[in-house]
């Protein structure tokens, strides 16, 4: 069972969020998210169970757990939706020679 933890310090590394979960059963893989360009963590990471009974019990004894401070958010991952590429859906306005004005008349 692929899980979602949301909250997490910044500080949180992936072999901590690793951690976390250990105690419950077996780890198949654990990743805090980071930002591709700065490095820095997002805030939120997965954690893959073997195990979906153990998972859901993780799930509910650690949802809402502090960790360095923060109440944490732990559920189970939903699948990820599709988004469409590029700027296909937004209206660009620069380049053109218009003048926007809000009188009417």
């Amino acid at each position: 069972m692929n899980i979602y933890v949301s909250n997490l310090s910044f500080n949180v590394t992936d072999d901590d969020l690793r951690g976390f979960f250990e105690s419950y059963g077996d780890v198949t893989s654990a990743k805090v998210i980071n930002d591709k360009f700065t490095g820095r963590s997002r805030g939120f990471g997965f954690v893959e169970m073997s195990d979906d009974e153990a998972a859901k019990t993780a799930i509910s004894e650690l949802d809402g757990g502090m960790v360095e401070g923060r109440a944490i958010k732990v559920t189970e991952a939903k699948p990820r939706e599709e988004r469409a590429g590029g700027n296909n859906n937004r209206r660009s306005f620069s380049g053109n020679n218009r003048s926007f004005s809000n009188n009417r008349y």
